[in-house]
């Protein structure tokens, strides 16, 4: 028999031996790193006591220990302990491509984090859109992760739903198509230069995987609210729970020009799913102008959506718009601040609060804090909540930027400092209180992207 033959046999015989007859195949051996390659950093993995073994290493980035093979829809278990300072991943469906940041590994990350944060089975998508899913309002799934322990994990990864399990808490329910294939990787997280960390090490064990009759092998138990990352797509969920999209990725039907009766003729487009204002000569409503979504006004609500900016540029959500006033340039209305800051002159002007005219702001009010931006090109999900109670938060990327009682004494002591003090343009209504009104995507001159528009009803 030749070589290659001899060989071949082997890999049948290996792969024979680990699969069970219930369909879980190791994709550990137990021995050695076969299988595997290493990507990115330079931190050495090894095999002792059954285990994948990770240390940490200074002046390193992010170290991947890969799957040679891809894997699509599957459910993947494993044990891990981690050193309680640090913080470690395990990749799924994630690719490393030379045309993409040179090779850097991307795509989602279930999360192992045993610090006080304790978001551990969340997931994060690597270099790319960041947070997909916190544990920001999951304190059972929060409490699931033992830190001086061995943790077990399950990834059920079917069609376009990702659950992750934590010892038996279910810690994360999304709903994304981005990514449907790739390999499965073992992160050392990089230290920078904190020599103190060095040495520091993580252990996988008892790692396996099945890839058919997965329906049937779910865990059964109380599910993680529902997160939806499907553009211009309601869940069964949603729609129970009463959201509704305010543009389907195809037509701009309930949308028409803020004053105007019908909606632009230039200025604005659909493409690909997205609702898109074109680059004209970066002024207030000189081109397109504004839009709005006139078939409903909203009091209490929560809306979501994703953007998209090209460099330099400057937009924003308002929300609250009546459109009474007639004035030159952007209708009035409470704004969440859509800004390139790092370009954008605007970035550095406010009348009373400094900041208060960066990205997710409520423009030039309040400056927003806490900001998790993904980058120019990159989606990005704003989420504007406002309580019947008149209690209101911006939200970037899964992180509360900043919150206030519209109407208060502080409120109002806010819009006396600030561009809008002068309430003779909207009498009788004070600026930002309207019982409802409209939402509005500004025309500001620069190319912006939207999708996923979706608003509920908050009671």
């Amino acid at each position: 028999m030749k070589a290659y033959g001899k060989l071949s046999v082997l890999l049948i015989l290996f792969f024979m031996s680990c699969q069970s007859n219930d369909g879980w195949v190791k994709l550990f051996n137990g021995k050695d790193l076969s299988g595997f390659k290493q990507l990115n950093g330079a931190a050495p993995y090894r095999v002792e006591n059954k285990s994948i073994v990770g240390t940490s290493v200074s002046g390193q980035p992010n170290s991947f220990l890969v799957t040679e093979n891809y894997y699509t829809d599957f459910i993947l278990e494993f044990e891990v302990q981690c050193d309680p300072s640090l913080n470690s991943g395990v990749q799924f469906r994630s690719e490393s491509r030379e045309d993409y940041h040179n090779g850097r590994v991307y795509g989602y990350q279930c999360e192992i984090d045993p610090s006080d944060r304790a978001w551990s089975g969340g997931i994060y998508d690597e270099a790319r859109r960041g947070w997909l899913v916190t544990l920001e309002n999951n304190p059972s799934g929060r409490a699931a992760y033992k830190k001086d322990d061995w943790n077990k994990y399950r990834i059920e990864a079917i069609g376009n739903n990702i659950r992750i399990w934590l010892n038996g808490i279910n810690t994360a329910n999304l709903y994304d198509n981005e990514t449907h294939s790739g390999f499965i990787a073992f992160q050392v997280h990089g230290i920078g230069n904190n020599t103190e960390l060095e040495g520091k090490e993580i252990k996988w064990r008892n790692i396996r995987i099945k890839t058919t009759d997965l329906e049937t092998e779910r865990m059964k138990g109380e599910l993680a609210s529902e997160i939806n990352r499907i553009p211009n797509l309601l869940t069964e969920k949603e729609t129970e729970e009463g959201w509704k999209l305010l543009f389907d990725g195809k037509n701009t039907s309930g949308w028409r020009g803020a004053h105007k009766e019908t909606f632009p003729a230039k200025g604005w487009k659909v493409e690909n799913g997205q609702l898109i204002v074109l680059k004209s000569d970066g002024g207030e409503s000189t081109n397109g102008g504004d839009i709005v979504y006139a078939s409903e006004d909203f009091s209490a609500f929560e809306l979501s959506l994703e953007f998209k900016i090209t460099a330099g540029a400057n937009s924003g959500i308002k929300y609250f718009v009546t459109e009474q006033e007639k004035q030159k340039g952007s209708a009035f209305g409470l704004e969440y601040q859509i800004l390139d800051d790092k370009l954008h002159p605007d970035a550095k002007l406010y009348t009373t609060y400094p900041g208060s005219r960066t990205l997710a702001s409520l423009y030039d009010l309040i400056p927003a804090q806490n900001k998790r931006f993904n980058g120019i090109g990159n989606w990005n999900q704003a989420i504007i909540k406002v309580y019947p109670d008149n209690h209101v938060e911006h939200w970037l990327n899964g992180f509360k930027t900043l919150e206030y009682e519209r109407g208060s004494k502080a409120f109002r002591e806010l819009v006396q400092g600030s561009k809008y003090a002068d309430n003779a343009y909207n009498d009788p209504i004070r600026f930002g209180e309207a019982p409802k009104g409209r939402i509005l995507l500004q025309d500001h001159g620069d190319e912006v992207a939207f999708r996923s528009i979706k608003i509920r009803e908050l009671r």
